[in-house]
């Protein structure tokens, strides 16, 4: 072939295209059309030059985007014709190369893949039961990544010096291996080890030994990719008893780690979508709906009719799952309010006390990442995925927005369920989940977190958005610093701004927002709010009626409080003759809490969704106080038959929602002897349609067809589809969340976007 007839293209390619096994694509797939060049990493994601006849040029083009490996997501190709060398011979892989400022992603963890499995399983292959299985399609990414490139050198991997096998493997474009950065064997790998509580290794197989004291009741320590799990058989109901005793988690439910899908198919009900979601690369957490009977000890998820199971998705957890002899507890592996441990010297001095034995390695976890949590959600599109924790599997994987950040943009994040972004460019990089931002343990994750993505993605912020809350960890941390533009972000108005970025959309739209607590920009604590809002800015159009909150946070773990305000303001003097369960039983108590409320002492004003849930839960009888957030509100809607179509009456004087009416209706229910589930539905049916009612009277004065729906409260699935419903009807469009969580794990990336709108023009520039 003449130079005359050849072409030379550079693709550059960004996205995750890093340990993913793209490169090895990249070379197999221009080497079968006969062409030459070269591909290499570097800090903006793959660069490849290609050479020689144009049909097959066209072809390679065609085939980098329509058959990628399984693991990589190309958010951009360009393509620039170069004059022919005639120089290369071969197509190479070359070294990577990192100048400039990064803009390479790495990849999240994901499940082992089949291959592999398989693979470890066979007992003539040489990873016959080995619990580091990996290859380019399978395996760790971000918790052993230190830097970009994404190379060997700059991974938790580097310690370990590949073998003669190994390296053979390695560099065979052939081998499902090549260039996978986590490959190893038992020959040159990590391995693993069994300690009993005393941190001495037990003699023998470590994963037979661990399956054996699982089978006798212990409770194990279990290293995994993010961090270390708690486990524990989840059908030995005293195994699971101890666990929570030592652990501190009184009734928040567990995690359950189930074998295969018939496994799971014993335990609760699931769809196509919820396979799916299970059997997927990010193996997270999947809400599903318990069965009767079910093999799971009743302290696994009491008084919950939801069951969070995931499967395997590491060589070490399917090796145990194979040998426990039934499904385990797997929850994460921390106090209760700290974040998970990842660390060997924190964990085996902080989970001693919990744990009586450690199944654990030498593989260290550069950045910790707890499991993702996602249910499936009905839509006008029909059941859809809907995370309410995005962290393994998930993190850092991107989330691209428009318009563009006009320059790095760091959002802080909320307190609770408490994630950062990092917005550069077309993208929006949220956090894994990193807990409640309540003290310094979590408080040091989330500044561990930051320098690590600082360091990684290379973006230094010019721009910090924080939450108004004065007392916020997270806003006291972005007031201090030095150097940088501060943006101060409504929480609600960043839950809308979320789901607008969330569903790809920016325009001013119905903000629906309802959760626990936010501060709002009158001093007040909001949490059940219509506004009409887009990225820039928000109006109020209307909210629940304010009510004092008696003894501030002492009223958010013990709802009865607010149960007698919402009495009291109801009934007055004659509250304390209705002749229900609850007032019987804490009518004695309500004296200097009615008082402390009148008086306006320790009571700030509230709007919140939260707070009238846990008084109608508290009213009913199933919680006067909780144990973790949102607890009293979960059992209410959990308690609800979804059957009941009555609703009760709820007022919008002076257009606002008048909580009072549905407590009142809730409580003449309960004294005229309703049954609980009749009453809780009616309750949900009645703030649906209030909802519904107010947002069509705000579309109606502002012009607007489309309702953004956000906030923890709209976790809560009945109420979530009777608002969805009505406005639909109605005729308006209904936005909710699908990549980020619609609780305050979401809140991140609508301070991020806020920030930038604010700061920016649409078209990049500043305003």
């Amino acid at each position: 072939m003449t130079a005359a007839t050849r072409f030379r293209s550079q693709f550059r390619v960004q996205g995750i295209v890093q340990g993913v096994g793209f490169r090895p694509f990249v070379f197999n797939l221009a080497s079968g059309l006969g062409l030459v060049g070269f591909v290499l990493n570097d800090s903006n994601g793959v660069l490849i030059e290609v050479e020689g006849d144009p049909g097959a040029v066209g072809d390679f083009r065609s085939a980098l985007t329509s058959s990628p490996p399984p693991l990589a997501v190309i958010d951009s190709l360009e393509e620039l014709v170069l004059d022919p060398t005639g120089r290369d011979r071969a197509f190479s892989i070359t070294h990577s190369e990192h100048a400039g400022q990064s803009t390479a992603l790495i990849s999240p963890d994901f499940a082992t893949c089949d291959d592999c499995l398989k693979e470890m399983q066979d007992p003539h292959d040489r990873r016959y039961r080995y619990a580091f299985i990996n290859c380019t399609n399978c395996g760790p990414r971000f918790t052993i990544a230190k830097s970009i490139p994404y190379d060997r050198p700059n991974t938790t991997m580097a310690e370990f010096e590949m073998c003669p096998h190994c390296r053979a493997e390695y560099e065979n474009p052939a081998d499902r291996r090549f260039h996978a950065q986590p490959i190893a064997c038992p020959v040159c790998g990590p391995q693993l080890v069994l300690l009993d509580g005393s941190l001495k290794a037990i003699e023998g197989d470590p994963i037979s030994g661990a399956a054996r004291l699982l089978r006798g009741g212990s409770i194990l320590a279990v290293k995994g990719l993010g961090g270390y799990h708690l486990t524990c058989l989840a059908g030995d109901g005293d195994a699971v008893a101890r666990l929570r005793s030592r652990k501190a988690r009184e009734e928040k439910p567990f995690a359950v780690m189930a074998n295969d899908l018939d496994e799971v198919a014993r335990l609760a009900e699931f769809g196509p979508i919820q396979k799916d979601l299970l059997l997927s690369r990010r193996r997270p957490i999947v809400l599903l709906d318990r069965l009767p009977g079910a093999p799971v000890a009743e302290g696994v998820a009491p008084n919950n009719r939801l069951l969070g199971v995931m499967l395997p998705y590491t060589p070490l957890h399917s090796l145990l799952l194979m040998e426990a002899g039934g499904p385990i507890v797997c929850t994460s592996g921390n106090l209760s309010d700290e974040p998970i441990a990842f660390r060997d010297s924190d964990a085996m001095s902080g989970l001693d006390r919990i744990a009586d034995a450690f199944l654990t390695h030498n593989r260290q976890i550069h950045m910790r990442c707890d499991d993702s949590v996602v249910r499936v959600v009905n839509s006008a599109g029909g059941p859809r995925e809907q995370p309410m924790r995005r962290a393994r599997g998930y993190a850092p994987e991107p989330i691209p927005v428009t318009p563009v950040f006009g320059a790095p943009i760091l959002a802080a994040g909320p307190e609770l369920k408490h994630t950062f972004c990092i917005g550069s460019g077309g993208r929006a990089i949220i956090s894994h989940h990193l807990g409640d931002l309540e003290n310094w343990e979590t408080m040091s994750s989330f500044l561990e977190g930051v320098e690590h993505f600082q360091a990684v993605f290379e973006v230094r912020p010019k721009i910090v958005a924080h939450d108004l809350h004065p007392e916020y960890l997270a806003t006291k941390w972005a007031k201090g610093l030095e150097g940088v533009e501060l943006v101060g972000v409504q929480h609600h108005h960043a839950h809308i701004a979320s789901c607008l970025a969330d569903n790809h959309r920016s325009e001013r739209v119905v903000g629906m927002a309802l959760d626990g607590t936010g501060y709002g920009e009158d001093g007040n604590l909001w949490g059940c709010e219509v506004l009409i809002a887009d990225l820039a800015g928000y109006e109020r159009h209307s909210h629940l009626a304010y009510l004092p909150l008696p003894g501030g946070a002492a009223a958010i773990r013990e709802p009865w409080r607010m149960a007698a305000v919402y009495l009291n303001a109801a009934f007055g003097e004659d509250a304390p003759d209705l002749g229900i369960d609850f007032v019987r039983r804490t009518a004695p108590r309500w004296g200097p809490i009615l008082k402390m409320a009148s008086r306006g002492f320790n009571s700030p004003l509230t709007s919140s969704a939260g707070r009238l849930f846990d008084a109608a839960a508290a009213l009913v009888g199933l919680a006067d106080s909780v144990s973790y957030e949102g607890q009293a509100a979960i059992e209410f809607e959990q308690v609800a038959d979804p059957q009941v179509t009555r609703s009760y009456p709820c007022g919008l004087e002076g257009g606002l929602i008048q909580g009072v009416d549905l407590m009142s209706a809730l409580a003449q229910d309960l004294a005229a002897g309703e049954p609980v589930p009749q009453a809780a539905a009616a309750f949900h049916n009645g703030l649906g349609a209030a909802l519904v009612k107010v947002a069509r009277s705000a579309a109606s004065a502002a012009g607007l067809k489309t309702v953004a729906l956000s906030g923890g409260t709209f976790q809560n699935r009945l109420l979530a589809d009777r608002v969805s419903r009505g406005l639909h009807e109605a005729g308006l469009e209904v936005l909710i969340h699908n990549r980020v969580p619609p609780n305050d794990g979401g809140i991140s990336l609508g301070q991020a976007v806020i920030a930038n709108a604010r700061v920016f023009d649409p078209s990049g520039n500043r305003s």
